[in-house]
């Protein structure tokens, strides 16, 4: 397989609820177009997809794969991503590398989770959306229904461009097919809403269109291409992966209907940093300096570390230098390599559109920036809203001497999933894993040691509590110590004040007149910092506090910075006692899907557990959706008994939301822990 031109790409993130058959429709795709002999299997573990160890035992996907198809003279790239809350780090990626995104959605299942979070996702990106509707032959399944449960919680702009026939053992084109008949509506009343979507966008197609009464297909590619980018049609796909019904026409659908990288909506870039950073769209021109995308890094300990990214701008061949991000050294393209899952096919060039990958470059990292021009150093793409992980794993490894390896091993393991976090807690010297589920913290634990021999021992870490503070106050504190030599002296004034959750720590310095000569000033920032580690009220970190030096005296021999880094440290102790002083817990989102019998018992479990319901929603299936908030300190052992109350049906997904104040039994007992510990030290 060749090079393509831009206007022959078509790049499909393939994204949706697990169990919906990702998988299974990018296998049949393969087949179809003679990729592969033979279709694989995800139960016998030999789909192109699912080559992970992992993935193979366990059913299902956990990793971003990459795949392509050729049709004619149109190369389709077709990303299949993992259909699991817990598994979004490796999800979400994609949609940063295609125009389109298809949400498959299981037909027995109906709406689910994850199609919510991925049409949500995929419109805040400004992508062009698909629904890909699976299964559609499975045993009573309601297909009329779907569509209006589809129409009804994502807009009427969601219409079939082919439909399910013959009790859907096959599915007939409604949009180059204006006549016929099918399972849920004739074929010209699909045809005709069709029409009418595309051509609302085109004010002159409208008035030849109620002149004539239609328009040809060839005249509606422009304002179809239009609807799509403004997200005013939203086009809806019938298939059977396991029979083959409309796989002939998803794949005509994509080649022919969905946007090419010159006609998608362009991804937004930002130049500069923080604040002053300045979007900008990139061309997708093969002529032009080069701008692409890493949005998947890959480490295996047999290949080393692989970076796929997206071509957006310029051609990338062998021999090209390439800065990655503002790094000063390029390094040089080796070898280009175009994925069928973990098969890797040597190519010669990639342009705008191609998702090609290198290998062996150990700086490249998740996110990076490739350019080939030192002045574009500063450039970013518009960065994902990744959800913020919030179970954690406390971990120790089981070996003597592992300690190294450990460290190493979870480096590489949190540089191919942007969603797992390492904490170390000096005060506690433990090292915490953190992900977005159980599952994902188990999985993650399975590659250390299967792939990579680590055994740890893991337990349950500490609730990341933190401290701040309600009042303003004052604190003094001047250190003088004498001793056989040189003595050490530093005096320090300081104010302290609240500032708004989730701000941080501000440090302002208002020394007039050298009271404390600036050289210092650093180093009763560090004592003050020295306190923001530990609080003083619990021993868990301090936020939100601004702290602002305005007076203090120094000794033109004595004074030192330890002097001042002490009486730093005292100052602030002094002031945070006197300004009402408060311990703060971590409040979390959580969804909860539960049968419609053990809606009550969920809601009166929660409120036990000092939660708070905001609302609930009827899904299909007999299902419901419970909405709220909850400590994540009341969360442990949730798993179990959310098990226990619905017979192993419910499932829940929680995502971080703010820091409150704890209860004051709450704080009370964590403070009278923390006593002991100081009165140790």
């Amino acid at each position: 397989m060749g090079s393509f031109d831009t206007q022959h790409i078509r790049t499909i993130g393939l994204v949706g609820q697990g169990g919906s058959g990702k998988t299974t429709l990018i296998e049949g795709l393969l087949e179809r177009t003679g990729a592969i002999g033979a279709a694989g299997s995800v139960e016998r573990g030999s789909t192109v997809g699912d080559y992970d160890a992992r993935e193979k035992e366990h059913g299902h996907s956990v990793k971003l794969a990459v795949t392509n198809v050729a049709l004619d003279d149109t190369l389709i790239y077709l990303i299949d991503t993992p259909g699991y809350l817990d598994f979004v780090g490796q999800s979400l990626p994609a949609l940063s590398a295609v125009e389109t995104a298809a949400i498959v959605i299981n037909a027995p299942s109906g709406v689910e989770l994850m199609t919510r979070r991925m049409m949500e996702w995929a419109k805040s990106r400004d992508l062009c959306r698909m629904i890909i509707i699976n299964r559609i032959d499975a045993e009573g399944v309601d297909l009329p229904n779907l569509l209006k449960d589809i129409q009804a919680e994502f807009g009427s702009e969601c219409l079939p461009i082919n439909l399910p026939a013959n009790n859907s053992s096959e599915v007939v084109d409604c949009f180059f097919q204006p006549e016929g008949e099918s399972d849920l509506m004739p074929i010209a009343e699909a045809h005709t809403a069709l029409v009418d979507q595309v051509v609302e966008v085109d004010e002159e197609l409208m008035e030849l269109y109620l002149e004539q009464g239609d328009v040809k297909p060839e005249q509606l590619h422009e304002p179809f291409e239009r609807a799509l980018r403004e997200g005013h049609l939203v086009p809806v796909c019938f298939v059977s992966a396991r029979t083959g019904a409309g796989m002939d026409l998803l794949l005509n659908a994509f080649s022919k209907l969905m946007p090419n990288p010159t006609e998608g909506n362009p991804p937004q870039f930002l130049r500069g940093e923080g604040a002053e950073a300045e979007p900008f769209h990139s061309d997708p021109d093969p002529s032009k300096h080069v701008l692409a995308h890493v949005f998947k890094v890959e480490i295996d300990p047999f290949i080393g570390k692989l970076g796929v990214f997206r071509v957006h701008q310029g051609t990338v061949t062998p021999n090209t230098q390439l800065f990655i991000g503002d790094a000063r050294k390029p390094f040089k393209v080796s070898h280009l390599y175009r994925l069928q899952g973990k098969d890797h096919v040597e190519i010669k060039t990639a342009g705008p559109g191609d998702i090609v990958a290198v290998a062996k470059v150990d700086d490249i990292h998740f996110d990076a920036v490739l350019h080939d021009a030192q002045e574009d150093s500063h450039i970013h793409l518009k960065p994902l809203d990744f959800p913020q992980p919030v179970f954690g794993l406390a971990l120790e490894a089981t070996r003597h001497g592992d300690e190294q390896k450990m460290a190493d091993v979870l480096h590489r393991m949190s540089s191919e999933d942007p969603t797992l976090r390492i904490e170390h807690d000096t005060t506690l010297n433990e090292t915490v894993l953190r992900g977005l589920g159980d599952l994902h913290l188990r999985l993650t634990m399975e590659k250390m040691e299967k792939t990579f021999g680590l055994q740890l021992a893991t337990r349950p870490p500490r609730i990341p509590y933190r401290e701040t503070i309600r009042g303003t106050a004052e604190g003094h504190c001047r250190h003088k110590k004498q001793t056989g030599g040189a003595g050490q002296f530093g005096e320090v004034y300081l104010r302290i004040a609240p500032l708004e959750r989730g701000t941080g720590f501000q440090f302002v310095d208002e020394i007039k007149g050298g009271v404390i000569p600036n050289q210092f000033i650093p180093a009763v920032e560090k004592g003050v910092r020295s306190v923001l580690d530990s609080g003083p009220l619990s021993g868990h970190k301090m936020q939100d506090v601004k702290v602002t030096v305005y007076d203090g005296k120094h000794h033109s021999v004595d004074s030192k910075e330890v002097a001042f880094v002490a009486a730093g440290r005292k100052a602030f102790i002094s002031a945070v006692e006197k300004a009402k002083p408060v311990v703060l817990e971590p409040i979390v989102d959580i969804e909860v899907m539960v049968p419609q019998e053990a809606i009550g018992d969920i809601s009166g479990d929660l409120a036990q557990r000092r939660g708070q319901v905001s609302g609930n929603d009827a899904l299909s299936g007999g299902m419901m959706k419970l909405t709220g908030k909850v400590p994540l300190a009341e969360l442990d052992n949730y798993q179990s008994r959310l098990k226990s109350i619905t017979g192993g049906a419910g499932s829940y997904a929680i995502e971080f939301s703010h820091y409150e104040q704890v209860p004051p039994n709450v704080q009370q007992q964590l403070v009278s822990e923390h006593k002991p510990a100081q009165q140790e030290d």
